[in-house]
C-alpha cells in the first residue's frame, strides 16, 4: 500500500550509531524540504559495544565529507586491516582475514588458482605473503599513500561516534526530542504510523518513520508486527558478555583477534585509550556466570566497567520497510559480531534508502526493491558468517561438534562445493565479501580446492615460481617502508583526550 501523502516529516526513534548515521545522512544529504527529527531518551541505554568496522565506512564518511584525522581523534580510534582468527580451525592453529587484494587475477582464473598449483609445487607461501594489509597486520604497519586504495577499516568508540555524528546532524538543523515512546499511532485504515506518543505528554507526527529501537524493535515489530525469522539453528549464538579495559602497548596492533573458546569465542578491539573486549557464546553450552569468567580471566588490562551480559537472536526482520516504517541497525536484525558487519548494514541501509527516497509519496515498488536488495544482503553475510563455524577441523567440545555436523544453508552448501571441487568463485553484484576474503577463511580452516583451473598450466614451472616470487617480493618491499602502526597514529590523528571511567548501562 503506498502513503497517501507528501513525505516531508522524517521520525527517527532512538539514537545511538543507527539513528545518528541516519540524521546526519538524511539531513546533510536530502533534507532540504524536510523536517527530521530524533526521539531517544537518557534514560534507555545502547548496546554500543560494536567498535570495529569494515572497509566500506569510507562511502559514507566521503559523502558526508568527513575529514577521517578528525574523526578518528573525536572516536579514540586505531586503524584495521583485518581480523586474526585465533583456535578456530583448531586449537593453536590461526590465521588472518585482512582487507585488500591477494596477488594478481587473470581473465579466466583468479590468483588463488596460480597460488594452489604453486603449493603443491613447494613454491608458494602462506597466503597472506600475497597481501600488503595482511602482512602489515603481522608486522603490525600501516600507512595511506596518496591515491592508495582504501583498504582499512577502524576500530572506534561507537559512543563517541554516535556525539560526533549528533554534531553534524544538529549543524543541518535535525531536532532531537528526549522522551520515551511510550505508544505508536497508526491511521486506522492504512495502519501506516500516524505519530509518536511520548511518556511526557508530547506527540511527534511524522510521513516516513526509521525504527532505530534496538533488538525491541518498538515500531518495525511491536506496532507493525513485521515478523522476524530465526537463523538461530544456523548461527546458535545467543548472547554476549562485554567489558573494556584499560589497553597495553602490546593491544596496539592493527586488526581484530577472534579468539575461539570452547563453546563460542573472544573479541579483543584495541582503541588508543582503551580496548573492547567480549564473550560471544551459546547459552545451551555456557552459562552466563562461566561466560562472565572466562572473558574476566581472559583480558589483559584492568578492567574500566563491570561486565554486561547482552541477549541476541540471530536472525533478520521479514521485511526491513513496511508501510511508512524503515528499521535500521539491531531493529532489522542482527548478523553476531563476528566480522564486523553492524555498522555497514547500517550504512548500506542508509544509502538505499537515500537512493529509494521519496520524490513525493511512498511508492510499493520502492519498499519492494529495498526489502529484496536487503534480504539478499543479509543472507550473504549470513553465510559468509556460518561458514567460520561449519568448516573448521574442531572436535574437542560438544559446541564445535555441533557447528561441524550442523545444516547449512543450501546456498553456502553450493558454494563450498564449488569451491572444494575446483577452485571456483563466484561473486553477485549484491555480495559484501570478495574472493579474497572467502578464500582465506576457507584456506584458514582448513578447506582447499582439490583442483585449480587449468589455464594456469599454460605457465611453465619457472615462470610460476617466478610470477609468485615477484608478487611476495613486491608486497615486501612495500610494506617494509610502512611505520609502525601506533607512530602513524600518534602523527596523524591522536585521541583528543584521556579514557573515560564508563558506567555500563
Amino acid at each position: 500500500m503506498e502513503s497517501p501523502q507528501k513525505v516531508s516529516r522524517v521520525v527517527i526513534a532512538g539514537g545511538g550509531t543507527a539513528g545518528w548515521m541516519a540524521a546526519a545522512a538524511i539531513a546533510k544529504l536530502v533534507g532540504k524540504n524536510l523536517k527530521v527529527t530524533l526521539v531517544e531518551s537518557d534514560e534507555i541505554g545502547t548496546v554500543g559495544v560494536g567498535e570495529a568496522t569494515i572497509p566500506t565506512l569510507h562511502i559514507f564518511h566521503r559523502l558526508m565529507g568527513i575529514n577521517e584525522a578528525e574523526f578518528m581523534a573525536a572516536t579514540n580510534a586505531t586503524f584495521k586491516l583485518g581480523i586474526a582468527f585465533e583456535n578456530w580451525r583448531d586449537p593453536g592453529k590461526d590465521y588472518i582475514h585482512s582487507f585488500g587484494f591477494l596477488g594478481k587475477d587473470c581473465w579466466a582464473a583468479q590468483f588463488h588458482h596460480f597460488w594452489v598449483k604453486g603449493l603443491r609445487k613447494g613454491y608458494s607461501s602462506d597466503i597472506g605473503d600475497y597481501c600488503k594489509e595482511h602482512l602489515a597486520c603481522r608486522e603490525g604497519r600501516f600507512a595511506v599513500a596518496q591515491n592508495q586504495e582504501l583498504n582499512h577499516a577502524y576500530h572506534l568508540d561507537a559512543t563517541r561516534y554516535a556525539a560526533y555524528l549528533r554534531k553534524i546532524a544538529e549543524t543541518f538543523k535535525v531536532e532531537r526530542v528526549e522522551g520515551k515512546i511510550n505508544r505508536v499511532n497508526l491511521h486506522e485504515e492504512t495502519g501506516f504510523i500516524t505519530s509518536l506518543a511520548l511518556e511526557n505528554g508530547r506527540t511527534i507526527e511524522g510521513d516516513l518513520f526509521i525504527d532505530c529501537t534496538g533488538f525491541r524493535g518498538v515500531l518495525i515489530e511491536q506496532a507493525l508486527h513485521t515478523g522476524y525469522d530465526d537463523w538461530s539453528h544456523w548461527l546458535p549464538m545467543d548472547r554476549a558478555v562485554a567489558m573494556q579495559t584499560t589497553s597495553r602497548p602490546e593491544e596496539h596492533v592493527p586488526y581484530t583477534r577472534s579468539i575461539a573458546h570452547g563453546s563460542g569465542w573472544q573479541w579483543r578491539i584495541p582503541l588508543q585509550t582503551r580496548t573492547g573486549n567480549g564473550l560471544v557464546y551459546c547459552s545451551r553450552y555456557l552459562s552466563d556466570d562461566e561466560a562472565i569468567s572466562t572473558l574476566s580471566q581472559n583480558v589483559l588490562g584492568d578492567p574500566l566497567t563491570e561486565p554486561r551480559i547482552i541477549r541476541f537472536v540471530t536472525g533478520t526482520r521479514r521485511q526491513h520497510w513496511n508501510k511508512n516504517c524503515i528499521a535500521l541497525g539491531l531493529s532489522s536484525g542482527f548478523i553476531e559480531p563476528l566480522e564486523s558487519t553492524s555498522i555497514h548494514l547500517i550504512q548500506r541501509g542508509i544509502i538505499k534508502l537515500l537512493q529509494m527516497f521519496p520524490s513525493e509519496r511512498i511508492v510499493q515498488a520502492n519498499v519492494d526493491e529495498f526489502n529484496r536488495q536487503t534480504r539478499v544482503e543479509m543472507e550473504n553475510i549470513r553465510d559468509f558468517i556460518v561458514a567460520h563455524y561449519h568448516v573448521t577441523e574442531r572436535r574437542d567440545t560438544p559446541f564445535w561438534r555441533h557447528c561441524r555436523t550442523m545444516t547449512i544453508p543450501d546456498s553456502l552448501r553450493h558454494r563450498l562445493s564449488l569451491f572444494n571441487n575446483n577452485g571456483q568463485f563466484f561473486k553477485r553484484d549484491e555480495e559484501l565479501f570478495n574472493t579474497a576474503s572467502w578464500l582465506q577463511v576457507l584456506v584458514g580452516q582448513g578447506l582447499l580446492p582439490e583442483q585449480y583451473h587449468p589455464i594456469v598450466d599454460f605457465m611453465s614451472d619457472t615462470e610460476l615460481k617466478q610470477f609468485l616470487d615477484s608478487i611476495k617480493a613486491g608486497i615486501t618491499s612495500s610494506v617494509a617502508q610502512w611505520p609502525p602502526h601506533m607512530d602513524f597514529i600518534a602523527n596523524y590523528c591522536r585521541a583528543d583526550d584521556k579514557p573515560m571511567k564508563a558506567v555500563a548501562s
